[in-house]
Protein backbone atom coordinates (compact mmCIF):
# COMPACT_ATOMS: atom_id res chain seq x y z
CA UNK A 1 0.00 0.00 0.00
CA UNK A 2 1.31 3.43 -0.93
CA UNK A 3 0.63 6.40 1.34
CA UNK A 4 1.93 9.96 1.21
CA UNK A 5 2.23 12.03 4.38
CA UNK A 6 1.76 15.68 3.43
CA UNK A 7 2.09 19.08 5.05
CA UNK A 8 1.98 22.64 3.74
CA UNK A 9 3.01 26.09 4.90
CA UNK A 10 1.05 29.13 3.76
CA UNK A 11 1.05 32.93 3.70
CA UNK A 12 -1.88 33.01 6.13
CA UNK A 13 -4.92 31.11 7.35
CA UNK A 14 -7.70 31.84 4.85
CA UNK A 15 -7.88 31.30 1.10
CA UNK A 16 -10.84 33.71 1.04
CA UNK A 17 -8.37 36.48 1.90
CA UNK A 18 -6.06 35.54 -0.94
CA UNK A 19 -3.60 33.47 1.06
CA UNK A 20 -1.57 30.85 -0.76
CA UNK A 21 0.77 27.90 -0.31
CA UNK A 22 4.49 28.63 0.02
CA UNK A 23 5.83 25.16 0.84
CA UNK A 24 4.74 21.55 0.28
CA UNK A 25 6.49 18.61 1.92
CA UNK A 26 5.63 14.95 1.26
CA UNK A 27 7.00 11.73 2.73
CA UNK A 28 6.26 8.39 1.08
CA UNK A 29 5.21 5.23 2.94
CA UNK A 30 5.20 1.86 1.22
CA UNK A 31 3.57 -0.88 3.28
CA UNK A 32 4.05 1.27 6.41
CA UNK A 33 7.76 1.82 5.76
CA UNK A 34 9.19 5.30 5.15
CA UNK A 35 11.08 5.50 1.87
CA UNK A 36 13.60 8.06 0.65
CA UNK A 37 11.26 9.22 -2.12
CA UNK A 38 10.24 12.60 -0.71
CA UNK A 39 8.64 15.50 -2.60
CA UNK A 40 9.51 18.98 -1.36
CA UNK A 41 9.33 22.44 -2.90
CA UNK A 42 9.18 26.07 -1.84
CA UNK A 43 6.68 28.05 -3.91
CA UNK A 44 6.44 31.70 -4.91
CA UNK A 45 3.01 32.86 -3.65
CA UNK A 46 3.14 36.17 -5.56
CA UNK A 47 2.04 38.01 -2.43
CA UNK A 48 3.32 39.06 0.98
CA UNK A 49 3.24 36.78 4.01
CA UNK A 50 1.25 37.68 7.11
CA UNK A 51 3.29 38.45 10.21
CA UNK A 52 1.48 35.73 12.15
CA UNK A 53 2.29 33.11 9.54
CA UNK A 54 5.93 34.24 9.37
CA UNK A 55 6.20 33.82 13.15
CA UNK A 56 5.12 30.19 12.74
CA UNK A 57 7.35 29.07 9.86
CA UNK A 58 9.97 31.80 9.48
CA UNK A 59 9.73 31.86 5.67
CA UNK A 60 9.91 35.34 4.15
CA UNK A 61 8.43 36.45 0.85
CA UNK A 62 11.87 37.73 -0.21
CA UNK A 63 13.30 34.20 0.07
CA UNK A 64 10.56 32.87 -2.22
CA UNK A 65 10.71 35.33 -5.11
CA UNK A 66 13.02 33.12 -7.17
CA UNK A 67 11.04 29.93 -6.46
CA UNK A 68 8.66 28.28 -8.95
CA UNK A 69 4.95 29.04 -9.06
CA UNK A 70 2.48 26.35 -8.03
CA UNK A 71 1.37 26.05 -11.65
CA UNK A 72 4.94 25.15 -12.61
CA UNK A 73 4.93 22.24 -10.17
CA UNK A 74 1.30 21.13 -10.37
CA UNK A 75 1.67 18.23 -12.80
CA UNK A 76 4.73 16.83 -11.04
CA UNK A 77 2.87 17.08 -7.74
CA UNK A 78 -0.19 15.29 -9.15
CA UNK A 79 1.99 12.54 -10.57
CA UNK A 80 3.60 12.05 -7.16
CA UNK A 81 0.41 11.77 -5.11
CA UNK A 82 -1.88 10.13 -7.68
CA UNK A 83 -3.42 6.89 -6.45
CA UNK A 84 -1.88 7.15 -2.98
CA UNK A 85 -3.65 7.70 0.30
CA UNK A 86 -2.79 11.16 1.61
CA UNK A 87 -2.16 11.38 5.36
CA UNK A 88 -2.64 14.93 6.64
CA UNK A 89 -3.07 16.46 10.09
CA UNK A 90 -6.11 18.77 9.94
CA UNK A 91 -6.71 17.83 6.32
CA UNK A 92 -9.47 20.37 5.73
CA UNK A 93 -6.86 23.14 5.93
CA UNK A 94 -4.24 21.68 3.57
CA UNK A 95 -6.73 20.20 1.10
CA UNK A 96 -8.59 23.51 0.98
CA UNK A 97 -5.39 25.36 0.10
CA UNK A 98 -4.35 22.77 -2.49
CA UNK A 99 -7.77 22.87 -4.16
CA UNK A 100 -7.56 26.67 -4.16
CA UNK A 101 -4.20 26.55 -5.94
CA UNK A 102 -5.61 24.25 -8.62
CA UNK A 103 -8.63 26.54 -9.01
CA UNK A 104 -6.34 29.51 -9.71
CA UNK A 105 -4.85 27.72 -12.71
CA UNK A 106 -6.64 28.59 -15.96
CA UNK A 107 -9.08 25.87 -16.99
CA UNK A 108 -7.99 23.58 -14.15
CA UNK A 109 -10.76 21.75 -12.28
CA UNK A 110 -8.54 19.34 -10.36
CA UNK A 111 -9.52 18.53 -6.79
CA UNK A 112 -7.47 16.50 -4.34
CA UNK A 113 -10.28 14.01 -3.67
CA UNK A 114 -10.39 13.24 -7.39
CA UNK A 115 -6.70 12.28 -7.34
CA UNK A 116 -6.40 10.25 -4.16
CA UNK A 117 -8.00 9.42 -0.83
CA UNK A 118 -7.33 11.46 2.30
CA UNK A 119 -6.87 10.28 5.89
CA UNK A 120 -7.04 13.02 8.55
CA UNK A 121 -4.85 12.16 11.55
CA UNK A 122 -6.45 14.96 13.59
CA UNK A 123 -9.83 13.25 13.29
CA UNK A 124 -8.17 9.93 14.14
CA UNK A 125 -6.41 11.40 17.18
CA UNK A 126 -9.61 13.01 18.49
CA UNK A 127 -11.35 9.64 18.26
CA UNK A 128 -8.52 7.85 20.07
CA UNK A 129 -7.89 10.59 22.67
CA UNK A 130 -11.14 12.53 23.22
CA UNK A 131 -10.89 15.59 25.40
CA UNK A 132 -7.10 15.85 25.08
CA UNK A 133 -4.80 18.08 23.07
CA UNK A 134 -4.21 16.52 19.67
CA UNK A 135 -1.93 18.93 17.86
CA UNK A 136 1.30 17.53 16.45
CA UNK A 137 3.43 18.55 19.43
CA UNK A 138 1.00 16.94 21.89
CA UNK A 139 0.94 13.73 19.86
CA UNK A 140 4.74 13.67 19.79
CA UNK A 141 4.77 13.80 23.59
CA UNK A 142 2.06 11.18 23.86
CA UNK A 143 3.82 8.72 21.54
CA UNK A 144 7.41 9.60 22.48
CA UNK A 145 8.30 10.98 19.04
CA UNK A 146 11.40 13.18 18.96
CA UNK A 147 10.45 16.62 17.63
CA UNK A 148 13.34 18.52 19.19
CA UNK A 149 14.32 19.94 15.78
CA UNK A 150 10.90 21.59 15.38
CA UNK A 151 11.66 25.10 16.62
CA UNK A 152 9.72 26.44 13.62
CA UNK A 153 7.19 24.72 11.40
CA UNK A 154 8.48 23.33 8.11
CA UNK A 155 6.45 21.28 5.64
CA UNK A 156 8.95 18.46 5.05
CA UNK A 157 10.03 18.22 8.70
CA UNK A 158 6.42 18.22 9.88
CA UNK A 159 5.49 15.57 7.31
CA UNK A 160 8.34 13.38 8.54
CA UNK A 161 7.26 13.82 12.17
CA UNK A 162 3.63 13.15 11.24
CA UNK A 163 4.69 9.93 9.51
CA UNK A 164 6.21 8.73 12.79
CA UNK A 165 3.12 9.80 14.74
CA UNK A 166 0.78 8.05 12.30
CA UNK A 167 2.77 4.83 12.47
CA UNK A 168 2.75 5.00 16.27
CA UNK A 169 -1.00 5.66 16.41
CA UNK A 170 -1.81 2.76 14.09
CA UNK A 171 0.93 0.29 15.01
CA UNK A 172 -0.66 -1.51 17.94
CA UNK A 173 0.77 0.77 20.61
CA UNK A 174 -1.30 1.12 23.75
CA UNK A 175 -1.63 4.45 25.53
CA UNK A 176 -2.73 4.24 29.16
CA UNK A 177 -4.15 7.27 30.94
CA UNK A 178 -3.88 10.84 29.74
CA UNK A 179 -0.93 12.76 28.36
CA UNK A 180 1.12 15.29 30.22
CA UNK A 181 -1.15 18.09 28.97
CA UNK A 182 -3.67 16.90 31.56
CA UNK A 183 -1.11 16.37 34.29
CA UNK A 184 -1.22 12.57 34.22
CA UNK A 185 1.25 10.06 32.95
CA UNK A 186 0.72 7.54 30.20
CA UNK A 187 2.36 4.46 28.82
CA UNK A 188 2.72 4.13 25.05
CA UNK A 189 5.20 1.30 24.83
CA UNK A 190 5.03 -1.37 22.15
CA UNK A 191 3.83 -4.75 23.29
CA UNK A 192 5.59 -7.56 21.46
CA UNK A 193 4.61 -11.21 21.62
CA UNK A 194 7.13 -13.94 20.88
CA UNK A 195 6.15 -17.47 19.93
CA UNK A 196 8.19 -20.17 21.68
CA UNK A 197 8.66 -23.34 19.66
CA UNK A 198 8.31 -26.71 21.40
CA UNK A 199 10.63 -29.52 20.41
CA UNK A 200 8.51 -32.24 22.03
CA UNK A 201 5.43 -32.93 24.14
CA UNK A 202 4.98 -30.98 27.34
CA UNK A 203 6.08 -33.00 30.41
CA UNK A 204 3.31 -34.01 32.81
CA UNK A 205 4.17 -34.13 36.51
CA UNK A 206 2.30 -37.01 38.21
CA UNK A 207 3.76 -36.57 41.69
CA UNK A 208 5.50 -39.03 43.96
CA UNK A 209 3.87 -41.88 45.87
CA UNK A 210 4.32 -39.96 49.11
CA UNK A 211 2.85 -36.69 47.79
CA UNK A 212 -0.13 -38.42 46.20
CA UNK A 213 -0.89 -40.26 49.47
CA UNK A 214 -0.59 -37.03 51.44
CA UNK A 215 -3.02 -35.31 49.08
CA UNK A 216 -5.48 -38.19 49.40
CA UNK A 217 -5.28 -38.13 53.19
CA UNK A 218 -5.87 -34.36 53.24
CA UNK A 219 -8.88 -34.68 50.92
CA UNK A 220 -10.35 -37.34 53.24
CA UNK A 221 -9.86 -35.04 56.21
CA UNK A 222 -11.56 -32.10 54.46
CA UNK A 223 -14.47 -34.31 53.40
CA UNK A 224 -15.06 -35.22 57.03
CA UNK A 225 -15.37 -31.56 57.94
CA UNK A 226 -18.12 -30.62 55.44
CA UNK A 227 -21.08 -32.39 53.90
CA UNK A 228 -20.76 -30.99 50.35
CA UNK A 229 -17.12 -30.30 49.39
CA UNK A 230 -16.72 -28.14 46.26
CA UNK A 231 -14.16 -30.44 44.63
CA UNK A 232 -16.56 -33.44 44.37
Amino acid sequence: MRQVVLDTETTGLETSKGHRIIEIGCVELIDRRITDKHWHFYINPEREIDAGAYAVHGISYKSLQDKPLFSDLAQDFVDYIKGAELIIHNAIFDVGFLDNEFAKMDGENTRINSICGVLDTLVMARQKHPGQKNNLDALCRRYYIDNSQRSLHGALLDARILADVYLAMTGGQTALGLDDDSGQEEDSRDVNFRQIERTGPLPIWTGTVESNQANADYATFLSSQCSDPAWK
